[in-house]
């Protein structure tokens, strides 16, 4: 007798504030990755957007179940956004997925391969590594995430290539038992510190990366590699 696999649940959580112009694209595109082996759970977190993210988010979820809207009653960054979103997350796997499209959704199936194939707890996506495209940008962003993901290793004793990407997956026990601090872009190394400190089996995928300019939309600034900077400091150092 043949027995279907089980059907994977992943909770895909967007946090977003002022994406309007990218918003609606994006969730198109996380949605039709849905499959016969592949459910979804997508939650949108706006953060007090000041443009119709909101509304876009709203109007989405009422065409498709699968979407649910958190609504921040006012600005409060990156990680508080995840914080909430990681909190009502009830898939398999849970995984972070900006609404600006510089991550391509479709890659997502790539890094749930090595949950399924050699039981890994989360999976981190590289955009060094392969030969994926990428958006050729800025030359002192790219110095500054090497650095900060050199620093970084050097404190958890891992060997990852990327540790500011977008990209992070996790399973979502080990994700829900993390008390997740930062509010803004601090979340990136805060999050690999604590997960290096459990121990975890942690896996890299490459994938593909079309950033955008800051006329586009990008929010990522100087002070926020200072704040990694730190947070590699705070979270490596003290428990």
């Amino acid at each position: 007798m043949n027995v279907e696999p089980k059907k994977i649940k992943l909770s895909v959580v967007i946090p977003c504030y002022n994406e309007g112009n990218t918003l609606a694209e994006c969730l198109q595109r996380v949605l039709a990755i849905i499959d016969q082996n592949l459910a979804l759970e997508i939650i949108v977190v706006d953060d007090a957007s000041g443009d119709q993210s909101a509304k876009i988010a709203a109007d989405q979820a009422l065409a498709h179940p699968e979407i649910k809207v958190l609504r921040q009653t006012k600005n409060q960054g990156k990680g508080a956004a995840l914080r909430a979103g990681f909190k009502e997350a009830s898939g398999d796997y849970v995984v972070v997925q900006d609404a600006d499209l510089e991550y391509d959704p479709r890659e997502l199936k790539n890094l749930l391969k090595p949950f399924l194939e050699h039981g890994a707890d989360a999976v981190i996506g590289s955009r060094f590594l392969g030969s994926q495209a990428h958006r050729v940008l800025y030359f002192w962003h790219y110095l500054g995430n090497k650095f900060l993901t050199l620093m970084s290793n050097a404190f958890t004793g891992l060997n990852l290539t990327d540790m500011e990407t977008c990209y992070k997956m996790f399973r979502r026990e080990v994700i829900q038992s993390i008390n997740i601090k930062e509010d803004r872009f601090g979340f990136e190394p805060e999050i690999i510190a604590k997960l290096a400190r459990q121990k975890l089996n942690i896996y890299e995928v490459g994938i593909s990366y079309y950033g955008r300019t800051y006329e586009e939309g990008k929010k990522i600034s100087a002070r926020d590699g200072f704040r990694a900077l730190y947070c590699i400091l705070r979270y490596n150092l003290f428990k």
